[in-house]
């Protein structure tokens, strides 16, 4: 069975390491599907969740809050800032923290406060979508 190296790291620490059949995470322009032998490749992605079929079968998730993606024929690599593995998503705490986002354009008082805050609440829109994601395929 053809397979390809997969890496998920975050800028704290390695999420995921592993052989995979397939790779679908969210591309800049659109989801993008990665299998063994792509096309060599490097694309911005954005917040959402990564998964992967692993060479078992199984499958994992990985919430990305936007990053790199390099792709090489037997090997894909995803840089970001902040990774997390779907079964440690905290509903709870995104919630929160879209709330805290939501509150902060409201409480905006430059275009810069503006801008973080539309950027952060893009993140945690996109990590309820992906904990949702996850939880539907468990």
């Amino acid at each position: 069975m053809n397979t390809i190296h997969v890496d998920v790291v975050s800028a704290e620490e390695s999420i995921f390491s592993g052989e995979a059949r397939f790779v679908a995470l969210p591309g800049e322009v659109g989801e993008l599907g990665i299998y063994p032998r792509h096309t060599p490749l490097i694309s911005r992605i954005k917040a959402g969740s990564v998964r992967i079929e692993k060479a078992d079968g199984s499958e994992e998730f990985v919430f990305v809050a936007g990053g790199l993606l390099e792709v090489q024929p037997n090997c894909v690599t995803v840089l970001s800032d902040t990774a997390i593995r779907g079964k440690d998503l905290d509903e709870e705490k995104a919630n929160a923290a879209k709330l805290a986002a939501e509150e902060a354009m409201k409480n905006a008082k430059t275009d810069i406060d503006l801008a973080r805050a539309t950027s952060e609440l893009a993140v945690m829109a996109a990590q309820i979508a992906a904990l949702r994601k996850y939880r539907q395929k468990k």
